[in-house]
Formats: C-alpha cells, sequence, structure tokens
C-alpha cells in the first residue's frame, strides 16, 4: 500500500476559495491563511439560537488556537501588511497543516513557521507549534490565545487559577454559553516557550484570553512556541470548562510530541484502509485519497452529536444547513464509515439512540405510531430543526426508513448480536411501525400518499419511488432481524411490504406517480437508488429501462449535490464504461476545489450563483461506497462475508481494479479487490 497523495502546496491568501479545515470528528477548526488570525470553530453538540433563523443550530466556539506576536513593540495584528504568507502545505497522512510566514515591522525580520493538529487520541485536544526565527536582535513577545471575538454567546466565566492548588494546573480556562443559552463548552490553555521567558496572565480582555510570553532574541537559534488547548462540550461534560482543564493539564504531562505521534498512529491506522485505484490516473487517486481523508477527520468515535452532512465545517455566511444531522449521514456516510471507521459509524448511530425519544415524539405529533425521525435534527436536543415554517419536513418520510437502513447495515457488517438485540431492533421495530401507520391502504394496494422523494419539489407527490423501496428494505431489515433474534414480528409488515406500491410507467420506474421528464427537477435519478445502494429486485427489464432513461438525463443532473457521486457506478451497470468514467468526472471529479482538494456541494461551473462549501459529506460518502460497494457490487447481509459479492465488476474505462487492504468487516480485518470482468473477493486479511 502506498502513501497517501496530499495536496500540492499553496501559496498566498484566499481567492474565493475555502480556507483549510482541520477536524478529528469531536472538534473541527477553519484555519485561515495566516493562522495566527482566529478561524472558526464547531464543536460536536454545541448548539444555540440561530441568529436569524432562531432555530436550534450548530453554533461557533472561541477559536482555540490564535497567536499574535510582536517585534520590537510591532504587534502582527497592527501590521498586516508587514506579514507575508510563504505557502500553507496540508499533509494528508499525518493530518498536520504548516504554514510559513515572514513578519518584517522593521530591521528584523522573522521566519515563522506554524504547525497545526486536532488530536484523534485526545479528541478534546488540538495543538499548534510556533517556530520562529530572526535575522537580528528584537525584542520578542508571543500571545497563545483563545480568541472569542466575532463569536454569538457570552463568557459566563474564566478562570487563572486552578482552586484549591498552589500551582495554576494550566494558563487559564473559559467557560463559553452560546447564543440562546442553549449550550455551553470550556476552553482550557497550555503554552510554554522553549526559552528563558518572563510570562503573564492577564485577564480575558475583549473576548480574549492569552498568555503573553517575552523574551530577548536574537538569529543564533530558534524559537518554539508550543500551545496545546482541550475544547470541551457540555455534551461531553456538565461542567466543561473544569473537564477541559483536566484534559489539558492530562496533555501538558503527556507533552506535545507525544501527543503528536499518539495522533500520526491513529492516522496511520486509519490508513490502513486507504482504498487504490489500480489502473486509474494519478488524480482519481489523489481524489480518493482527499475523500477518504475529509470522511476520517469529520468522524470519530467520540462524538457526542453525529456530525453534520459539512462534518464540521463552516464558512462565511452560508448555512451549511445549520449543522443539522441529516438523511445524507445515515445514507452516504454510515456505508463507508461501517467498513473503515466502523467506530465511528456507531458514533452517528448513538446519537439517533439517544435521541429516540425526539423520533417518539415527533411521530406522535404527525399522528403517527412508531418513530419518525427529524428532517433536519437539532445537534443538541435530537429534535426537529429544520427552518420556518419547516417546509420540507411536511413531507420528506424517507428519512426514518434511511436511519433503520443505516443501524441494519451496521448490524449486518459487524455481526454484532448485541448490538442488534440491544440497538438495532428498537429502532427497526419503531421504524416498521411507523410504516404501518403511515401508509395508506387502497385498492391498488399500500400507498405512500403526500410524500417527496430525494428531490425537494414545490409539491409532494403520491408513492415517490425512493420512499415507497426505502420503506419496503427497511420491512425486510425488519423482518430478517425478527427471524435472527426470534422476535415476533407483526403479521401486518410482511402483507405491507409485498403490497406497496410502485410508481411504474411500464418497465420504468419513475420517480413517482404522474412523473413527467420534463417537470421541476424530473431529471433528478432517485428511482436509481432501488438498485444501489437500495438492492431492490425489481427484475432484469425494470433495472435495464430505469437505468436506460435516467443515464439519458444524467448530463442534466451532473454536478447536483448528492446523487451525482453513484452516476459511475449506475453507468458500469449499465454495462457502459466508457460512460462511467465520464459521468465519474462530470458527477464528481468537476466537485473538486482547488484549495487543497475540499469536495464542494455543487459543482461550480454548473451553478456559479452557489457559493463554495465543502467538503460535504454526502458528496464524498456517495463516491466512498461506489468504491467500497457500488463499483465491487458487494451487498452486506447478516450472512457470511463471502457471499455478499452479487455480480461481475464493471469498472470505468482505464480502471483496472479496486483494491483495500482493511476494511472491518464481522470484528476483523477483511481485504477487497474488486478486478474489471471478475467477481469481487472478499476474504480475511490472514488468508489474503
Amino acid at each position: 500500500m502506498g502513501k497517501p497523495i496530499s495536496p500540492p502546496p499553496v501559496v498566498g491568501g484566499l481567492r474565493g476559495e475555502l480556507p483549510a479545515y482541520l477536524s478529528n470528528g469531536v472538534i473541527g477548526l477553519r484555519v485561515r491563511p495566516n493562522p495566527l488570525s482566529a478561524g472558526m470553530t464547531l464543536v460536536s453538540g454545541l448548539a444555540g439560537r440561530h441568529p436569524a433563523r432562531h432555530i436550534e443550530a450548530a453554533a461557533l466556539a472561541p477559536y482555540p488556537l490564535a497567536a499574535d506576536i510582536s517585534l520590537n513593540g510591532v504587534w502582527a495584528s497592527d501590521a498586516s501588511d508587514a506579514l507575508t504568507i510563504v505557502d500553507q502545505v496540508y499533509d494528508f497522512e499525518t493530518a498536520e497543516l504548516t504554514t510559513r510566514l515572514v513578519y518584517q515591522p522593521g530591521d528584523v525580520s522573522a521566519e515563522i513557521t506554524v504547525v497545526a493538529f486536532c488530536s484523534r487520541d485526545d479528541p478534546t485536544i488540538v495543538c499548534q507549534e510556533l517556530s520562529l526565527r530572526l535575522d537580528g536582535l528584537a525584542k520578542v513577545v508571543l500571545r497563545p490565545m483563545i480568541d472569542a471575538r466575532d463569536v454569538e454567546g457570552r463568557a459566563l466565566a474564566h478562570e487563572r487559577h486552578t482552586p484549591g492548588e498552589a500551582e495554576p494546573a494550566c494558563d487559564g480556562s473559559l467557560l463559553w454559553e452560546t447564543e440562546g443559552a442553549l449550550s455551553t463548552c470550556g476552553l482550557a490553555m497550555v503554552s510554554s516557550v522553549d526559552a528563558p521567558v518572563e510570562t503573564q496572565y492577564p485577564p480575558l480582555q475583549r473576548g480574549r484570553l492569552y498568555t503573553e510570553h517575552s523574551f530577548e532574541g536574537d538569529q543564533r537559534r530558534e524559537y518554539r512556541l508550543r500551545q496545546i488547548v482541550s475544547v470541551t462540550p457540555n455534551a461531553i461534560h456538565d461542567q466543561p470548562d473544569q473537564h477541559a482543564v483536566r484534559m489539558v493539564a492530562l496533555a501538558r504531562r503527556r507533552g506535545f510530541e507525544a501527543i503528536r505521534e499518539a495522533n500520526r498512529k491513529q492516522w496511520r491506522d486509519l490508513w490502513r484502509g486507504r482504498i487504490e485505484l489500480v489502473g486509474a490516473p494519478p488524480r482519481w487517486q489523489a481524489l480518493a485519497d482527499a475523500t477518504f481523508y475529509y470522511l476520517m477527520a469529520s468522524t470519530h468515535p467520540s462524538s457526542p452529536s453525529s456530525t453534520s452532512i459539512f462534518g464540521l465545517a463552516t464558512w462565511g455566511d452560508y448555512h451549511y444547513y445549520y449543522g443539522h444531522v441529516m438523511w445524507d449521514l445515515e445514507t452516504f456516510a454510515a456505508p463507508p464509515l461501517v467498513f473503515l471507521q466502523p467506530g465511528a459509524a456507531e458514533a452517528l448511530l448513538d446519537y439517533r439512540s439517544r435521541t429516540l425519544e425526539a423520533a417518539q415524539k415527533n411521530a406522535l405529533a404527525r399522528g403517527h405510531r412508531g418513530l419518525q425521525f427529524p428532517w433536519e435534527s437539532g445537534p443538541a436536543t435530537g429534535q426537529e430543526a429544520a427552518p420556518l415554517p419547516g417546509t420540507a419536513s411536511w413531507h420528506e418520510d424517507h428519512v426514518t426508513p434511511d436511519v433503520a437502513r443505516a443501524f441494519a447495515l451496521y448490524a449486518a457488517a459487524a455481526g454484532d448480536e448485541e448490538f442488534m438485540r440491544e440497538r438495532a431492533w428498537p429502532v427497526l421495530y419503531g421504524v416498521a411501525q411507523w410504516i404501518a401507520s403511515r401508509v395508506t391502504p387502497t385498492e391498488r394496494g399500500h400507498e405512500l400518499q403526500g410524500s417527496m422523494g430525494i428531490a425537494e419539489r414545490q409539491q409532494e407527490s403520491d408513492n415517490p419511488a425512493f420512499g415507497v423501496l426505502a420503506c419496503q428494505a427497511a420491512l425486510d431489515d425488519a423482518l430478517d432481524m425478527a427471524e435472527r433474534l426470534d422476535k415476533p414480528a407483526p403479521p401486518e409488515w410482511r402483507a405491507i411490504r409485498d403490497t406497496l406500491v410502485l410508481p411504474m410507467q411500464g418497465d420504468l420506474l419513475a420517480s413517482h406517480d404522474d412523473y413527467r421528464p420534463d417537470e421541476e427537477k424530473g431529471e433528478t435519478p432517485d428511482p436509481l437508488m432501488a438498485f444501489f445502494p437500495l438492492w431492490r429486485d425489481l427484475g432484469a427489464e425494470v433495472e435495464r429501462a430505469t437505468l436506460a432513461h435516467y443515464l439519458s438525463l444524467a448530463d442534466a443532473y451532473a454536478g447536483a449535490p448528492m446523487l451525482s457521486g453513484l452516476l459511475g457506478v449506475w453507468a458500469a451497470w449499465s454495462g457502459d464504461r466508457a460512460l462511467s468514467a465520464r459521468l465519474l468526472e462530470e458527477g464528481y471529479g468537476k466537485f473538486a476545489s482547488g484549495r487543497f482538494n475540499q469536495i464542494l456541494e455543487y459543482r461550480p461551473d454548473r451553478f456559479p450563483e452557489q457559493p463554495p462549501a465543502g467538503p460535504f459529506v454526502a458528496n464524498m460518502g456517495a463516491f466512498l461506497m461506489s468504491l467500497i460497494q457500488g463499483f465491487p457490487a458487494l451487498r452486506p447481509t447478516l450472512g457470511p462475508p463471502e457471499t455478499w459479492p452479487q455480480r461481475p465488476v464493471v469498472l470505468p474505462e482505464g480502471w483496472e481494479a479496486i483494491r483495500i487492504g482493511h476494511l472491518w468487516v464481522r470484528g476483523r480485518p477483511y481485504r477487497l479487490e474488486a478486478r474489471h470482468g471478475q467477481r469481487a473477493t472478499l476474504e480475511p486479511v490472514e488468508s489474503a
């Protein structure tokens, strides 16, 4: 297995692009080209009242890795014209971002190198090292800081001392409350300079909590400032500032280098699951590595509140869907995570398990039984948080079977009986009960009336194909698990499953009843989800006709979010390798941003009116699903893994094979090889 391909260095500042995104799945940072200036921070589970929409939304936290430098009395924050950004380098192998700067406010200049990372081994910890080399004598002052300026909310308290202790355990701590008092988080910092310094700890001033290290510097050596900060949300501890002190004091005891090496080891372990594209152009391997990196970075087993469809990223004034937990995560992110980082997949599902009461109440509010998961789930409460008046939440029913299917997939891949019994079964049972109360019996069968598929249209419709077939698949999963666990299944589940009404137009599985190709978003290929990833067997003629129809509309659709990333698989399943390669480019390759290969929500050449927003988890998950399950035709079930490959592999033109040396299956590592023209092989690593 080769090393992952990191993106090329970036020179200079932003030019309408997104800044770098660092994350460990619990903390997410937007790091500016000048990393000394505060960027943006999101923390899993931290929510506040949105300033414009007044709904529960992910809230910004104070930026933990801000800094400032003074040479002979001139602060870099006051002399931006004296600060030059040389370049910024993102190492995907170690998840470290390195920035080089030159600061020359007078006769003496400083070459500055800043390295930052978010620790996966200590998921509340973020670290930064600033190295400084002077070309002459200068009075140097370094200020590592926690910067809360321009962050909605307020500081409830800050401490410079450790109660009951003669010596402080850290530089200081801050208790932060979000707008609307929906959440709190604690931040605590330790810093050090590897030279004799005079250190001061002023109180919180104008939203900045900083330490000041002063010394006389010269050109004979390099100076190093290290700052370690714990950012702890109240979703992890009810007194987050105190717990942040505990976490950062432990980090100080471990030391910067030990934390750095432990983080690198975690990433070495993750990269064992690197996806190798044999025969594909190098650009596609780089895209696969970037996609793998950003999805792994955005998720973590310790995440208390799932993640969002942009991970823990936000920027500018774009809404980023308010950081809500949405169906995209279970449909697109969970499937690759189940095999690549099962602990993170379980954390996504844990969030749904912990918020079952909210789903139950949501069903009651709509007059249904069982569990109805919110369309846009608030990160802290799990309750419906769709912007008012909540139009999409009225009809987007498919989120509920989507969540159930993710639990079933994890159960199949892990083979964990306790998970099936304690976690998956309550969800599958509740969703099956909801389906039974949601469908309407008519002379045609059981209909899903007044609903909506993946395309969010102005008007709802009857029997949207994706919603109906997702319900059918969820009922299949519930029946299979009932048999596996020896649980009683109500007879109506099977009856409903067998009589759900599909929107057929001859051999064409249409998007919904009365579908027209020229209608609003008529090119949306959501019926193709029936074949992959839902694995519905509708017969060869229906598959052939439906693939042909929607692939003929693919050029009109490619560039829209989510399903564009699956177009290459569907084209391959039609047998057209050249079309598969072309649609993979149109449906995924062109979503990549030039700065650090971030995958955007919308393809910028097709939707220039949309602001660049990324990394978009749904697009990335769709691509990784394609590589792990779609092209290899791998259908996970409760049966033996060797039975999962379903059909001969068809790969995009020019590709020879997909190899993954380490997938987690049934609690042990497996190896996957999907070679064009052959059935994929999935076998334990020991015998591979």
